[in-house]
């Protein structure tokens, strides 16, 4: 028996430390620390201890713009182009040296240039007989003339002064006085329009006399100078053209040529007279009658444009 009780100790002992140590074993697996889930770094600061700024977004790629394209300019139509067919000759005075004509309640308005000469006519159309006249001064040249309400206005050459007068008896009622030479004199109803043989035209108040406007006169591109004597027709101005057989026919708010008359042949007596050229424009309103003259012409002729071939 002495030789059995150290064996069982033995054993006891073994067995004792097998469990201790499968005890230390397995309380090893249980107590590992578990892997955290993952989480975002926390935000890095800088030097200063502020929070780092947030990265800046790269900018989506935009597209370039369409290139912008300028509109081209409408280029002016190009004007039309008339003869004439002549519908009645009537008697004109060679003496007159015409620089402005006027239709008007069945007569002719004339006025006449030339120092020492110069004069306002009332003319029957049938017979060219001077009814009523005025005499300037020999110190004023006359120029163009029209009519607005029952004042006449007569423009003056270089002396840069216009005269009023009553329609009815000629009497003077008065003058006003403009920066340029005085050619031709038309109204529109509302406005009168002075050339000054230059490319431009101005408009002035009827009232004060004072311009409220002007435009350049122009066939395309190209200003045309030496309008001269002019007449306001259905919204158009027409002008002679000084020491030409045209007419050109203009539009009043742009300036813009829309039609040129070729009168060449029209007056066939030869004169001398170099100053004798194309001048003179009247309308007759009610009837739709046209006429024109020049100066010391001995005829006026009543015509009807006829469009070029």
């Amino acid at each position: 028996m002495k030789q059995i009780y150290p064996i069982a100790l033995f054993l006891i002992i073994a067995l004792i430390i097998s469990v201790s140590a499968a005890a230390s074993y397995y309380g090893k697996l249980t107590s590992s620390p578990q892997p955290s889930p993952t989480q975002s770094p926390a935000a890095t600061e800088t030097p200063s201890g502020s929070p780092s700024p947030s990265p800046t977004p790269t900018p989506a790629p935009t597209t370039s713009p369409s290139p912008t394209h300028t509109p081209t300019p409408t280029p002016s139509p190009s004007p039309t182009f008339y003869t004439y067919q002549i519908i009645n000759t009537y008697a004109h005075d060679t003496n007159a040296f015409t620089e402005g004509l006027v239709f008007s309640d069945g007569s002719l308005y004339e006025s006449t240039g030339q120092y020492g000469s110069s004069s306002l006519r009332k003319v029957n159309l049938e017979t060219g007989s001077i009814q009523q006249i005025y005499n300037l001064p020999e110190q004023y040249f006359g120029e163009g003339i029209t009519i607005f309400n029952n004042t006449i206005i007569q423009l003056t050459w270089k002396e840069q002064i216009a005269f009023l007068y009553d329609k009815n008896t000629f009497t003077p009622e008065g003058n006003f006085s403009y920066p340029t030479e005085g050619w031709g004199l038309t109204t529109n109803g509302t406005q009168l329009i002075m050339s000054d043989g230059t490319a431009n035209l101005y408009f002035l108040n009827p009232q004060t006399y004072q311009r409220t406007g002007q435009i350049q006169v122009h066939d395309g591109p190209n200003p045309i100078n030496n309008l001269n004597e002019l007449e306001y027709i259905n919204g158009t101005i027409y002008a002679n053209v000084w020491l030409t057989n045209r007419i050109a026919i203009i539009n009043p708010q742009t300036g813009q040529i829309q039609s040129w008359i070729d009168l060449t042949g029209l007056e066939k007596t030869t004169n001398p007279n170099p100053d004798s050229v194309l001048n003179g424009i009247a309308y007759d309103q009610e009837n739709n009658r046209l006429f024109v003259t020049g100066k010391l012409w001995p005829q006026l002729f009543q015509i009807q444009l006829v469009p070029s071939a």
